[in-house]
């Protein structure tokens, strides 16, 4: 386990860092362009190119030395910052810049995450898989907690601004990269049956392993359903709050929403979730759906915040427990190919949100609740009118649309499936072995 912590710390380093440089070019392109598509799509460049290069990642990282693996990803993150941080301080950094950088960084990220949660397997004994996952959502909460506060007082300070933010991230690239070459992590064995087999037969064994197991497909649609829904509310926050509030109000209401991540982290990682797990994959998706139901109450910062809070609440224990089911279910030598594949099916539908968002909340939503908009004489008694009101709106639509997506997997056969398929042996099965001996 000391192994697994010092990794741990050094991905928790890196995730504070991006946080700093996520929100801070976030706000720099807000500012610029004035325009929440644009906004948006830092955040879908952010995660297709990782979502499309998926598959093939996955399949090179059960391959690869885990541990090289995620150094070459810290490395390259690295380089891409110092980049940006070069064109910001010649004067020449453009939003189409910030669009190719993050592509790149959601490329690299394919083949860290995989190789990261594939090492955690290795490191972790089975019983304190879910406590560890929980530990992977607390840096996540951490990040979210600590980074729109210290990015809003480094851009505060004139002799730090957005280009010392960039110089702190490149830092926590190198710092992750040093706790990585501080340690050595168990290598896998490759199931003989693979050996010699192509790209392409890796990756049709992941997708054949997955079919085989339809209480993993049945999480996955679940997961990507909510997901999408989830894509929606994080990109439409921030301009909701700054319909009525400014930067350093949309600070606070960040890092409570990150309060609500770390505490709900630090849940997960101590309690390890119910012994049901997908009871606790349902019944969080359910609180954070609630959650958003005030939205359409008049604008408050402190009652957006609270939402926030419960919101992000449920997240890591959501991600936690589905985590959990995966790495029990999932045998350790496919682990890269079918963790791959269901990041791929899981976060497929991001993109697609985060490329909606902007357009629903600037040409449909927002013109709706305007004064003297359609349904300003019926629903905007309720909701309000004026700026922010049409994305409030939204957000109570998204809310109760969680909450239906919850009481169906309660009412569904998907509660019940961690009985009905058992805990993987620790290699592959017989029909999926063929199958790589065939393409072979």
């Amino acid at each position: 386990m000391h192994i697994f912590l010092l990794i741990w710390f050094g991905q928790l380093i890196s995730l504070l860092g991006s946080g700093l440089t996520g929100f801070s070019l976030g706000l720099w392109v807000l500012s610029r362009e004035g325009s929440v598509t644009r906004f948006a799509l830092i955040s879908m460049f952010t995660v297709l190119p990782g979502v499309l290069m998926s598959p093939v990642a996955g399949a090179l990282v059960d391959r690869w030395d885990r541990r090289l693996t995620m150094l070459a990803s810290e490395a390259g993150g690295f380089l891409a910052t110092v980049a940006m941080a070069a064109l910001l301080a010649t004067g020449h950094l453009e939003t189409w810049h910030i669009y190719l950088t993050m592509s790149l960084i959601s490329t690299l990220a394919a083949f860290q995450w995989p190789a990261y949660t594939a090492a955690t397997t290795l490191l972790v004994p089975k019983q304190h898989l879910a406590n560890a996952s929980g530990m992977v959502q607390l840096a996540h909460g951490v990040a979210k907690t600590a980074a729109p506060v210290l990015a809003g007082l480094l851009m505060s300070v004139k002799s730090v601004g957005i280009e010392g933010v960039l110089a702190i991230d490149a830092a926590s690239y190198l710092f992750a990269a040093i706790t990585l070459l501080a340690v050595r992590i168990p290598h896998h064995e490759q199931d003989a049956a693979n050996r010699g087999s192509s790209i392409l037969s890796d990756v049709a064994l992941g997708w054949t392993y997955l079919r085989n197991r339809p209480g993993l497909l049945g999480l996955l649609s679940l997961l990507g359903i909510s997901n999408f829904m989830m894509g929606l509310v994080i990109v439409l926050v921030t301009p909701l709050v700054l319909s009525f509030a400014d930067a350093k109000v949309l600070g606070m209401v960040m890092s409570t929403a990150g309060v609500g991540m770390f505490a709900g982290s630090v849940a997960i990682s101590v309690w390890g979730g119910p012994r049901r797990r997908m009871d606790g994959v349902l019944g969080f998706l359910l609180l954070s759906g609630l959650a958003l139901l005030p939205a359409g109450l008049p604008a408050s910062a402190a009652l957006i915040g609270a939402g926030a809070f419960l919101f992000m609440f449920g997240v890591p224990l959501v991600n936690g427990c589905s985590q959990a089911i995966l790495q029990a279910k999932v045998a350790p030598d496919v682990q890269g190919r079918v963790f791959s594949l269901t990041g791929m099916v899981a976060s497929a539908s991001l993109p697609l949100a985060f490329v909606m968002a902007g357009p629903l909340a600037d040409h449909v939503f927002e013109p709706l609740l305007a004064p003297g908009g359609p349904l300003a004489g019926t629903l905007g008694t309720l909701v309000g009118i004026g700026p922010g009101r049409g994305i409030a709106l939204l957000l109570m639509i998204l809310g109760a649309m969680l909450i239906a997506t919850a009481a169906g997997g309660f009412l569904s056969r998907l509660r019940r499936m961690e009985n009905r398929l058992p805990d993987a042996l620790g290699s592959l099965n017989e029909d999926a072995r063929k199958m790589a001996c065939a393409a072979r």
